[in-house]
């Protein structure tokens, strides 16, 4: 009997240690409200388990998982062919949710603003310089536009919600693409800047004639205004989830590593500057331990984290994607 319960505690310690996992992660500012949230549930429904998440910016999070400095990483922007090739760890992208990249402003006495695309990307090659442009007046009928200069506001760090934000343009302005072009850096015409996403949005909140891009969590906590933009359809959206999961209907075949983008999505009512965010997630973890609790991580992600994003106004992968996405995990050795 005393050897039985002997054998039975060594089996607890024993599962306890494998269980009793720090890990660390760095990347996208753009999820970090709901991986946060998800981080936390995790921890507290798994003792011994901790997830130390960095907010740090796309950039960051791509340059510490290739280097093997974190144990998994995040980015709003696919990795190239290229980064993949040159990282020391074999990745793979897991798709977690989606959200939408929203214009906020701060203009006195003006609370909704409609942005057509090519305006959009024209008062950030510094093109348009002052609220009562011509062209902004166009698409704003009746507002009452200040003569104010118009201030952009960027991101100081390597950001996946510049990518996104960078991508739209791109594709909507030739000029655009043929000049700073997308990345998760670039070398901007105009503006001042701001580190992540909550950065950005405080200096526009501070700055009177200002005008940046942040998630849409960052805009609607900061209870800031943000506009309308004309869509691939030629209607006027605001961002919203149903927006965000109308553009992402519009991939009918989900590549096999995930990496693709939404942006300027064809629908009726797809939001114009929609995106999937990605967990970086070694294919072979170096310490097998580590790699069982992130592979429960990303199962539990899946099957429960996703019926809460809607509460933080991000859309939930769709159902075929998830349950794509749930073979991948299971394939992570």
């Amino acid at each position: 009997m005393k050897k039985s319960l002997m054998v039975a505690g060594l089996l607890v310690l024993t599962l306890s240690a494998a269980q009793a996992q720090k890990l660390t992660a760095a990347g996208a500012s753009f999820p970090y409200p709901i991986y946060s949230k998800w981080f936390s549930e995790y921890s507290a429904a798994h003792p011994g388990v901790s997830i130390n998440y960095a907010s740090i910016g796309s950039g960051g999070g791509i340059l510490q998982v290739t280097k093997g400095t974190v144990d998994f990483g995040a980015s709003d922007m696919p990795m190239t062919d290229q980064a993949l090739a040159d990282s020391k760890i074999k990745l793979t992208h897991i798709p977690t949710v989606l959200g939408a990249v929203v214009p906020i402003f701060n203009v006195q006495g003006v609370t909704d603003l409609k942005f057509s695309p090519d305006v959009l990307a024209d008062i950030y090659l510094g093109k348009i310089a002052t609220w009562n442009d011509a062209r902004i007046a166009k698409d704003n009928p009746g507002v009452n536009l200040p003569n104010l200069k118009i201030t952009t506001v960027h991101r100081a760090d390597g950001s996946g919600t510049t990518f996104i934000f960078a991508d739209y343009l791109s594709k909507v302005s030739k000029e655009w693409a043929d000049g700073p072009g997308k990345g998760t850096s670039l070398n901007w015409p105009t503006g001042i800047s701001g580190p992540q996403n909550a950065g950005v949005a405080a200096l526009v909140r501070q700055l009177p004639g200002t005008i940046g891009y942040v998630e849409l969590i960052y805009a609607l906590q900061n209870k800031m205004n943000f506009g309308e933009v004309k869509n691939a359809a030629g209607n006027w959206v605001k961002a919203s989830i149903g927006g965000v999961t109308e553009a992402a209907a519009s991939v009918k075949q989900m590549p096999a590593d995930y990496r693709v983008s939404i942006t300027n999505a064809p629908g009726a009512n797809a939001y114009p500057i929609s995106s999937f965010t990605y967990l970086l997630i070694p294919v072979k973890a170096s310490d097998p331990e580590k790699g069982k609790v992130i592979k429960d991580l990303l199962s539990w992600i899946v099957k429960s984290g996703e019926s809460e994003v809607s509460s933080l106004s991000y859309a939930p992968l769709p159902q075929n994607v998830a349950e794509k996405v749930l073979k991948t995990v299971y394939s992570l050795q």
